[in-house]
């Protein structure tokens, strides 16, 4: 088991990615405390995850002390912290002249300063075990498109953010690696620019095109283990990245057809 005894904090593991990379590391032996806002998501996930040894923390991570009590937490249960998984997240979504600044901070205030608080809450504990911090970026973080303004911009610092922390945190012995899944199965469709979740929802993607949460949670933890600096998750995703690194004309050309057709559709 790649994880055997290992103590792994996730955030955002009621749903989507953050419950499958739960499944996929109780597999492989470590031991997990589970965070997010949804006490019975968590309670029935832990439930499932038996018997590995796995613990609910309710806590939201925009609050500090939140991410302090889960780092207490692996630490009185088990001792150390050896992986810590910022995934916690959602996006915001909406053209610039129906989007508040408010809105705006609400996006950061989650996906970006709630990765660095949790990165330094943990910070003290990865650094006794030389252990891992996994950053959940998005392909977002490369390519920025029309009516997604706040969520790409967040996913931009997230990669801006680890890519600074792999060097600086090397001597330390932490590993850092970024996380840049494409369209992967979850809730995240369904939440509103508040990060209310709305169950009823329709999804806008085509059934096909989201790749499973189990697939990718295999993927990400193979990358986790290998220590890599980071793991494109999704085929179209690895396409897209590679688009805007050496043909940026193309997806600047499609996404304008993308708005003018929008716009010709309109009554």
């Amino acid at each position: 088991m790649k994880f055997r005894d290992h103590v792994v904090l996730i955030t955002g593991a009621s749903s989507g990615i953050g419950a499958a990379l739960a499944r996929e590391l109780a597999r492989e032996g470590a031991r997990l405390v589970l965070m997010a806002r949804r006490r019975e998501r968590l309670d029935a996930l832990c439930t499932e995850l038996a018997p590995a040894e796995a613990v609910a923390h309710v806590g939201d991570v925009t609050r500090r002390a939140d991410l302090d009590a889960a780092v207490a937490l692996a630490v009185e249960r088990w001792g150390r912290l050896d992986v810590a998984v910022a995934n916690a997240g959602f996006g915001v979504v909406g053209p610039l002249a129906k989007l508040d600044v408010a809105d705006y901070r609400r996006q950061f205030e989650t996906n970006v300063f709630a990765a660095i608080e949790t990165s330094k809450a943990c910070l003290a504990e990865l650094t006794k075990s030389r252990g891992r911090l996994v950053l959940i970026g998005s392909v977002a973080g490369y390519i920025s498109t029309p009516n997604a303004s706040p969520y790409a911009m967040s996913k931009f610092a997230v990669r801006a953010f680890a890519e600074a922390l792999r060097p600086e945190l090397a001597p330390q012995g932490v590993a850092v690696t970024l996380i840049s899944p494409g369209f992967v199965e979850s809730e995240i469709r369904q939440v509103d620019n508040r990060g209310g979740w709305h169950s009823k929802a329709k999804d806008p993607l085509p059934s096909w095109l989201p790749m499973p949460a189990d697939v990718a949670a295999k993927k990400i933890v193979a990358a986790v283990y290998r220590r890599r600096r980071e793991a494109i998750i999704t085929f179209h995703g690895k396409v897209l990245v590679w688009l805007a690194r050496f043909a940026p004309g193309v997806l600047r050309l499609a996404m304008r057809r993308g708005v003018r057709g929008r716009s010709e559709a309109k009554p």
